[in-house]
């Protein structure tokens, strides 16, 4: 480590010892990346990131992302350092419970933390949402003379970032829609947790990248702040998306662990880190040291990043006169606010024996909400048509028209979830992204990560049970409702039929702290009468007394989906048998869940302990619900490949099955 008194690399060992000493108090954590990559954050930071320490939430900041979030502490030393609502009692508590500042960067919890992360390759994807957002953003505001909106994204990635497939997914979509204000900072230390990366990844990150339409600058000296501030500004004058290559050395300074996996994830221990402090002529003790003028050094920021906003408040200020429209709608959105009357145009279906699938019903509401909130925007992972996903008064997301509204993915599911979180997590935009049910699997870690940070992210999932028919086994989902359900802050909703669909659609559009899912439906549902059944607003409830069927109910029959159809067609029978039934609608266990245990006592009621949850998906979570009297009609293994009719005949998803099964639970609770 070099020994040197001038204030920048005074300030790097203040960023590295920092981190070191936070980890070591903690007992756990990652040191060896802030060690190394002090420079970049350095360099960024100090001489081209654009922030406010004291208004983290300034509209046209630029974005930060720590991709590899496992090196929390180098953000957390930024934060604290640069003057935001961080103190250094806060770096004292790294991992303690109630503290600022978790083991991972968390959305909500730190302030100046745009996105959650640790899950590697999910900051890269975040970064490329958050620059589409910019972009489409700027191309609807900005005027000739005024740029009111004008930032760049960055993000510090790592080793593991770029071995996990959803980085390839990523950088290939970013580089298609050449995302010029988005700039990667590669940690480039070839050390991961199993040792050096000789062992897993030696491909070459430079050609790959140009390969997928990037602008590519190497630094082979990761430590050299200027060469480092050189390449940035390189990277910034390019219209394509950059990463910048710095060679560095995980650990740096450590006299025995540096370059070894050994300080990856582990404390250091206090003699080997007291000797990197005694040669980096840093005093060992106390522990935190900041040197008052490094301090003032760094709180340069605070200022720097007023001015910065204010400069921007004033020319937002005289685009207001000149615009007042655009600016009035700019603050609007920004705010997360819905506009006035959103919901007003929203569709209302004849009741139809015939019927439509669910999935035509989100279709075509989309539609009617692409009319009035003109910051819905998203796609599908090439599967556009078939989740009907197209918003039809609107153009294509591309390079030459980033204006477009329409998002083609292409076959990225993964990449698609973490992009969408970043558009969500940038403000201004409601986003939205569609695939089939089963491919859900592949964006798991985003829809979790979607519900931990409380992203508005709208998850649009058709093909929703072995409905789907002929495609079989492989795309049938039976599990996932279960696991999607069990994800804490995620709202499920399964539409019974085309109103319901509109109803959840008005669901996901004002939930402003969280991710909503839609699971619809291939195939046709009748869309019910309303003059005969309670309305569709009953969604909004998470479950509603549909019909009963006779004065005082022997049974009830609840089900979500296409299954609700079923639900009616049994009561119906069982009335004819003498059993009064009542049938509710129950899309969703959240919202129900939600509700006060009054209203939940009015649809389940407690006395009638002959209860059928019928849905074409495993059985697990339905028990909490029809007691332990009761029975569940569902799916016990994968499905099989024929038309859906055959399929739901076969599975015990019939009107006879169902009536049998009920008459047989009513009797014995008799």
């Amino acid at each position: 480590m070099r020994k040197t008194d001038t204030i920048v690399e005074r300030a790097l060992n203040t960023i590295r010892f920092l981190a070191a000493d936070a980890v070591q108090q903690a007992k756990s954590g990652h040191p060896g990346m802030p060690m190394g990559a002090a420079a970049m954050g350095y360099a960024l930071w100090m001489r081209h990131l654009r922030f406010n320490p004291k208004n983290p939430d300034w509209p046209d900041r630029d974005r930060f992302v720590l991709s590899g979030g496992h090196g929390s502490m180098l953000q957390y030393a930024l934060l604290y350092l640069t003057g935001y609502d961080v103190a250094l009692s806060d770096l004292v508590a790294f991992r303690q419970w109630g503290s600022k500042t978790p083991g991972h960067p968390e959305r909500g919890t730190t302030p100046g933390v745009e996105v959650t992360t640790g899950p590697l390759g999910q900051g890269l994807a975040n970064s490329v949402g958050l620059a589409i957002a910019e972009a489409h953003l700027a191309n609807t505001f900005n005027r000739d003379g005024y740029k009111v909106v004008d930032h760049y994204t960055y993000a510090i990635v790592t080793d593991g970032d770029l071995m996990e497939g959803i980085s390839y997914e990523a950088a290939s979509l970013a580089g298609h829609f050449r995302l010029g204000k988005l700039v990667l900072l590669y940690d480039d230390n070839k050390i991961s947790i199993d040792g050096t990366t000789d062992r897993t990844f030696t491909e070459d990150i430079e050609a790959r990248f140009t390969a997928q339409g990037w602008h590519v600058v190497r630094v082979t000296d990761g430590n050299d702040v200027d060469a480092i501030d050189r390449a940035i500004a390189l990277a910034k004058d390019d219209p394509r998306p950059s990463i910048v290559i710095c060679r560095t050395h995980i650990g740096y300074g450590l006299p025995t662990k540096q370059d070894s996996e050994a300080c990856h994830g582990a404390p250091v221990g206090e003699e080997e880190l007291a000797e990197a402090k005694r040669r980096a002529g840093w005093p060992v003790e106390p522990k935190f040291y900041v040197p008052e003028d490094v301090l003032q050094h760094f709180r340069g920021a605070v200022p720097r990043g007023e001015r910065l906003e204010q400069e921007w408040r004033e020319t937002f200020v005289q685009y207001s006169e000149e615009y007042p429209g655009l600016a009035r709608e700019y603050e609007r959105r920004m705010a997360g606010d819905l506009p006035e009357g959103w919901d007003s145009g929203l569709p209302v279906f004849a009741a139809s024996a015939k019927g439509m699938p669910t999935r035509t019903a989100s279709g075509k509401t989309i539609n009617a909400l692409a009319q009035r909130v003109p910051e819905l925007m998203g796609g599908s992972a090439d599967l556009t048509g078939s989740n009907k996903t197209w918003i039809d008064c609107s153009d294509a997301f591309q390079s030459d028209n980033p204006g477009g509204r329409n998002i083609y993915f292409g076959v990225r599911e993964h990449a698609m979830g973490g992009v969408v979180n970043g558009i969500a997590a940038h403000g201004g935009m409601r986003p939205y992204a569609g695939t089939f049910l089963v491919f859900s699997d592949y964006m798991k870690p985003a829809l979790r990560i979607s519900a931990l940070s409380k992203h508005p992210s709208i998850w649009i999932y058709t093909h929703d049970s072995i409905g789907l028919g002929e495609d079989g086994p492989t795309h049938q989902p039976v599990e996932h409702l279960a696991s999607l359900r069990a994800v804490p802050g995620l709202v499920v909703i399964r539409p019974a039929d085309a109103n319901e669909v509109v109803e959840a659609w008005r669901v996901a559009m004002r939930r402003t702290e969280g991710p909503t899912l839609l699971a619809l439906t291939r195939q046709t549902v009748p869309v019910l009468d309303r003059d005969t059944f309670a309305p569709a607003s009953g969604l909004h409830r998470g479950a509603y007394v549909l019909k009963d069927y006779g004065d005082s109910p022997d049974i009830i029959l609840m089900a979500s989906g296409s299954e609700v159809q079923l639900a009616i067609g049994a009561a119906e029978a069982l009335l004819q048998c003498g059993v009064a039934a009542r049938v509710v609608s129950f899309p969703s266990w959240e919202l129900f869940e939600a509700q006060g245990g009054e209203y939940r006592e009015t649809v389940l009621t407690s006395t009638i302990a002959a209860r059928i949850a019928i849905e074409a998906g495993v059985a697990q979570g339905w028990e909490r619900w029809v007691g332990d009297d009761g029975d569940i009609v569902a799916m016990d293994r994968f499905g099989a490949s024929a038309p859906y009719p055959v399929l739901f005949e076969k599975f015990g998803f019939n009107v006879e099955a169902i009536v049998e099964r009920a008459l047989r639970i009513v009797e014995k609770a008799r």
